[in-house]
């Protein structure tokens, strides 16, 4: 039998360097914990990565933050800086890879080509009621089946998706609750920011803040299983026969890989639960840097015949260090819909009906052709629309994540369950 090596001893550990794993981490060392973060990549940080390409700076796929959301209320609230600018607000939509101005303002709705005049009328009326509605009192319903019940219009339900896709990042109408999105889109028209630098600049402030609360933080550590004694979280086992002794553990990895660490008693967890209900939102992401963008005034576009999404993000942003533009352009994908090649294809002609001759500019490209944007999103089907942050059944393992929602999305989920998770442990801490 293989001897263990035990690395060390602490109050929790956390499984996972990303945004839900550092803000937890940081959380619970200022509430006077001995903190590790295991994170099994090289470097933090997630999907919030930034890559540099000759100059680009380049995310892992689409990223923006809510100003009205849950992550920009806990970032700036641990003190960091988010610098940034916003899009542009002249949108244009692609239909029938024709390229028309987006009806997102008065002025467009009414002077808008795609709508006719009921159109119009329709779709103020529609604007208006999602500036008043409380979202969170709209039964468990589909999105799909909200608005065919209050959008008679056809082209109006084109547009009226086209927003939903961009402010949720999914393309799953059928399964998705029309309650949790509208609030989304919601925080969308209340403004987003895209970030000087990438979201890399965000892990970078987190790592500073979690070192100088002394967390310990250990890269290229794979964790195998988390073990347990009379029930109750007891070690990490790591590759290597090296184990950490921790009386809790917050995992931010997805249901299933989270349900893989338990597996000797997962089914008898909510885990099992978890990992089966889940239905991620998945995406193919090309990012292009260039010298220059050929035509102007064209920075933003939504696909209203296919959900798709480009944007100019170095209009208001800084996100290269020597004049490259930076551009982002998403394919959303349902659940099990990935075809990279044909998605790519359609990225690349959406470039070609907007920009032509952009293939001569480029000097930077990343193409994602199955990235996987959330673990999970509300929908039908889901037990509950509460997820953790303790796992019932086994005492002291807690979970964070994009997919650990009480109604937040995306980077507002991640650090809303984030600061839940540290805040359960932390009570019981402090009763203890």
């Amino acid at each position: 039998m293989t001897e263990l090596h035990k690395l060390g001893q602490y109050d929790t550990a956390v499984i996972g360097g990303g945004l839900a794993g550092l803000i937890a981490a940081i959380q619970l060392a200022k509430g006077g914990q001995s903190v590790i973060i295991l994170e099994k990549a090289a470097r933090l940080g997630g999907r919030a990565m930034t890559n540099r390409k000759n100059g680009a700076f380049f995310n892992l796929g689409g990223h923006a933050i809510y100003r009205a959301g849950q992550a920009y209320a806990i970032l700036t609230e641990l003190g960091v800086r988010l610098d940034g600018g916003s899009p542009s607000s002249k949108i244009m939509a692609l239909w029938n890879n024709q390229i028309v101005p987006m009806p997102a303002n008065l002025t467009n709705m009414l002077t808008s080509k795609l709508l006719t005049w009921s159109g119009k009328m329709q779709l103020m009326q529609l604007v208006m009621k999602l500036a008043k509605m409380d979202a969170s009192r709209i039964p468990d319903r589909s999105l799909r089946d909200w608005a065919e019940a209050e959008i008679s219009d056809p082209m109006v339900r084109h547009v009226f998706y086209s927003l939903c896709r961009t402010a949720t990042y999914a393309q799953d109408t059928d399964f998705q609750l029309a309650g949790p999105v509208l609030a989304q889109l919601q925080r969308a028209l209340k403004g987003v920011l895209y970030l000087h630098g990438g979201w890399q600049m965000i892990v970078d402030q987190l790592r500073e803040l979690a070192v100088k609360a002394s967390v310990q933080i250990v890269s290229g550590k794979d964790v195998k299983e988390i073990a347990f004694e009379n029930g109750r979280v007891h070690k990490l086992l790591l590759a290597d026969a090296e184990y950490i002794q921790a009386a809790n553990v917050i995992s931010t990895a997805s249901p299933s890989e989270t349900y893989r660490l338990v597996s000797h008693t997962a089914d008898r967890t909510l885990l099992k639960q978890w990992k089966d209900q889940a239905r991620p939102s998945m995406a193919a992401c090309l990012d292009l840097g260039l010298r220059k963008l050929p035509e102007s005034g064209r920075d933003v576009a939504m696909g209203l015949d296919q959900p798709i999404f480009f944007s100019h993000h170095t209009l208001n942003t800084q996100l290269s260090d020597n004049g490259t533009l930076v551009v982002h352009l998403v394919k959303y994908n349902g659940p099990g819909e990935s075809d990279p090649k044909a998605d790519e294809r359609l990225l690349t002609e959406a470039m070609n009906t907007l920009h032509p001759g952009w293939e001569d500019e480029v000097v930077a490209r990343q193409f994602l052709p199955n990235i996987t944007v959330v673990h999970d999103t509300l929908h039908r089907g889901r037990s509950s629309r509460f997820t953790g942050p303790a796992v019932e059944g086994v005492r002291g393992l807690y979970v964070a994540g994009d997919w650990v929602t009480h109604g937040e999305m995306l980077a507002d989920a991640s650090a809303a369950s984030a600061k839940r998770a540290a805040h359960a442990i932390l009570k019981n801490y402090v009763m203890a």
